[in-house]
């Protein structure tokens, strides 16, 4: 894969893949002193970077005369995006999900107008089955480690130097590395000067490993909220572009990537999932520090989290900001105890989400009951406030977890 490669990609790619736009974050740049910018592939077609490569990889298949049926494997994008690719070319394409595969990814992926096949307990599973069905002429298509699809990843660099010539920096995730491998050609290829940083789930640091040993080499697969880089080995043929070319590879905790989420919905409006928010959570995290540059871009890779997780992650990283306080109160279990309780908090300035009262509970006396309270509060120090006042009023208070 050469920048000529990655040219030619954004000619076929043309009025299928959209050009994305790209964004100044004003709080991120105000946290750090430098221009920070946004790339915004959540906003993409299938909701994803991923449909740039497989709209070059399956133009690619009609130009050479490969065939008119494709498999791809994937437990979410990949599938998207090959499923959509193939209707817009005319091409027949076959989806292999894991059985355990989100309902609305299912949805989206038969809604593309792709035979959707369940199979599989795992990504593993539903790659063994697609290769079943390549043995029968289909053309497999790689989520990653494929030239074609890489380059169609890369044209997302080019996008990025002609829309901000002056990027200094590009952070970027990485997962088998088709997409950070095509933006640091494409990058490099234009701007050498320019710096290319890596990010991990700190869970599945299959980059780092094969930077260690200077091969591609497996990890132990682990759940991961950014589960679009979930990917224990690294591609053969992005490896060599990666170790070329990237300044460095950052790992990124799971509160990090929750937090990274959250700062984007909130900060920006931006709807990211777990893999598409882990630049954003390594600028706030391992890249806090460092001096990136002027001008620093950050890859929003895609926006294709599923609601009922969502649901679940915002308020972990609320409570983890402290923003969200979790309290047992104890209190006499006299006519209107509850109401000053509840009085207090309201002077205070606490928002109360949830209360459980407790009559029950076999440690405390039997003239005294317990509440247990989930608050929004401004912050940490409005928690701290909280607490102080509620104990200064006489109340014994246990801060849960």
């Amino acid at each position: 894969m050469t920048l000529k490669d990655i040219q030619a990609a954004r000619d076929r790619i043309k009025g299928v893949v959209l050009r994305t736009p790209l964004v100044y974050s004003h709080s991120l740049s105000r946290k750090s002193g430098r221009e920070v910018f946004l790339k915004l592939e959540n906003l993409q077609t299938t909701g994803s970077f991923k449909l740039r490569g497989a709209v070059n990889r399956l133009k690619l298949l009609k130009e050479r005369g490969e065939g008119d049926r494709v498999v791809a494997a994937s437990a979410g994008n990949h599938g998207q995006a090959v499923a959509f690719a193939a209707a817009a070319l005319g091409l027949k394409a076959a989806i292999v999900m894991p059985l355990a595969s989100s309902i609305s990814k299912q949805e989206a992926t038969r809604g593309y107008g792709a035979e959707l096949i369940l199979h599989g307990e795992d990504l593993a599973g539903a790659l063994q089955k697609a290769r079943e069905l390549e043995a029968q002429g289909f053309v497999f298509i790689h989520p990653y480690d494929d030239p074609g699809v890489m380059a169609g990843q890369g044209t997302l660099g080019l996008e990025i130097l002609e829309d901000l010539p002056g990027t200094d920096t590009v952070v970027v995730p990485v997962g088998g590395g088709g997409l950070a491998a095509g933006v640091a050609a494409a990058v490099k290829g234009l701007k050498p000067q320019a710096r290319l940083i890596g990010v991990q789930a700190a869970l599945v640091p299959s980059l780092v490993k094969a930077l260690d040993a200077g091969r591609p080499t497996p990890v132990p697969a682990a759940p991961t909220l950014a589960d679009g880089i979930n990917v224990p080995q690294v591609g053969g043929h992005p490896f060599p572009v990666l170790k070329q070319h990237l300044s460095q590879v950052v790992l990124v905790r799971e509160e990090e990537i929750a937090q990274g989420l959250l700062f984007l919905l909130e900060g920006k409006k931006v709807l990211a999932e777990g893999a598409g928010a882990a630049a954003a959570a390594a600028f706030l995290g391992p890249l806090k520090g460092p001096d990136l540059g002027a001008q620093v871009m950050l890859v929003v890779s895609g926006g294709n989290i599923d609601i009922p997780l969502l649901e679940r992650v915002v308020p972990r990283a609320l409570l983890s900001r402290g923003r969200l306080l979790n309290l047992r109160v104890a209190l006499s279990d006299r006519p209107g105890s509850l109401a000053r309780l509840t009085r207090l908090l309201g002077d205070e300035g606490a928002n109360i989400l949830h209360l459980f009262h407790d009559r029950l509970a076999r440690e405390l006396p039997l003239d005294h009951t317990r509440v247990e309270l989930n608050l929004e509060t401004r912050g940490p120090e409005h928690g701290e406030a909280v607490v102080k006042a509620l104990r200064e009023a006489g109340y014994q208070v246990q801060e849960k977890p």
